[in-house]
């Protein structure tokens, strides 16, 4: 299984080398350019009784505030409803989002509605840091999984309590950044002063001069004469690049998944690397009383047994590794199980035998 697992490990870096040339789309931002959050407080309507109950305070304060101003005058004391549900509604306005434009919306519940699946969201603006309403939410609410309960038994799947709104916001208010002649700061989502130093290169020889790295971070680009800063854009997002990136180990203990990056390196080494076993067995006998033991009773008494085991196994000798088919072969010598292999790499970085960082997810 771990062959198998780290092959298709070197298939993903083969293919990923020979489509190391990156546009500066996926590299870089522009600084000013970016998304705000929007956030809202809202009422789901029409469940099938999992909504919030009658201890939730707010939620029957809200419904009766509803209908108060639908014309409905109501104690929210008398509201026995459990189709409501309160919950936080949550949406990214875009950069460029014009007013009309519809976004998503994520619906998540507050109160302890079960399940919100069913349920459809009423009006609800959403508002930005500066309290300014940019969006208006409403619409059905799609839940990705389920809760099905009855007397003695329930199913769940996934969280029912949240889901989204597809297109269930429309922008009101837009926040256009500004494009003026000045010059433009290209902002790369990761700092590295070889890829920074290659895009100014690349800016530099497509539109002659203009490009200037400021630091890991930022590039700043002059605006030529005789051309806008979109024309500018469109131009320099299709420039491409060889992007380096950083040695990276990946590893998630929650699911046993290692992922190597194509920088990675080993060196020499020698690694072993065993296992304790334990194992905890119940067995079950019946213990009678005596023939003249009137008020006793028989009864079932559990036998435990605890038997640990060591496993024994050899040192292996890692040789270096300068490629990722190289340092598979290298790692399949050790013959460990996805999950020994993440201790075995965090192993080898504390003796400096890695170069690699590792990240754990």
């Amino acid at each position: 299984m771990l062959t198998r697992a780290l092959t298709c490990l070197v298939l993903v870096a083969s293919a990923q080398a020979l489509a190391a040339r990156t546009r500066l789309k996926e590299l870089t931002d522009v600084q000013g350019f970016r998304e705000n959050a929007l956030i809202g407080y809202g009422l789901v309507v029409g469940l099938t009784n999992t909504g919030d109950t009658e201890q939730v305070l707010f939620t029957m304060q809200s419904m009766a505030g509803l209908l108060g101003r639908l014309g409905v005058r109501i104690d929210p004391r008398d509201i026995r409803s459990r189709n409501v549900a309160a919950v936080m509604v949550t949406a990214r306005l875009p950069t460029f989002g014009r007013p009309g434009a519809a976004i998503d919306v994520t619906v998540s519940a507050m109160g302890n509605a079960r399940s919100l699946q069913g349920g459809t969201l009423l009006f609800t603006p959403l508002a930005g840091a500066d309290g300014v309403v940019y969006a208006v939410g409403q619409g059905p609410v799609q839940v990705g999984g389920f809760d099905v309960a009855a007397t003695y038994a329930s199913v769940r799947k996934n969280s029912p309590a949240s889901g989204t709104v597809p297109g269930g916001a429309t922008i009101e208010k837009a926040v256009i950044p500004q494009l003026g002649s000045g010059p433009l700061t290209l902002r790369l989502r990761r700092a590295d002063f070889t890829n920074a130093s290659r895009i100014a290169a690349a800016i530099n020889g497509a539109i002659g001069t203009g490009a200037t790295v400021l630091d890991a971070a930022a590039v700043e680009v002059a605006v030529p004469a005789g051309q806008t800063a979109p024309e500018l854009l469109a131009r320099l997002e299709a420039l491409e690049i060889d992007a380096d990136v950083r040695a990276k180990v990946v590893v998630s203990e929650r699911t046993g998944t290692v992922v190597l990056g194509e920088a990675v390196r080993l060196r020499p080494a020698a690694v072993a690397h065993g296992g304790l076993r334990v194992s905890i067995a119940t067995s079950f006998g019946v213990s009678q009383p005596g023939p003249l033991a009137n008020s006793a009773q028989t009864v079932v008494v559990p036998n435990q047994q605890a038997d640990a085991k060591e496993e024994e196994r050899s040192a292996v000798k890692v040789p270096p590794a300068g490629t990722v088919d190289e340092l598979v072969s290298a790692l399949n010598a050790i013959g460990a199980p996805p999950r020994d292999l993440i201790a075995i790499l965090q192993a080898l970085k504390a003796a400096g035998a890695l170069d690699a960082d590792i990240e754990v997810l």
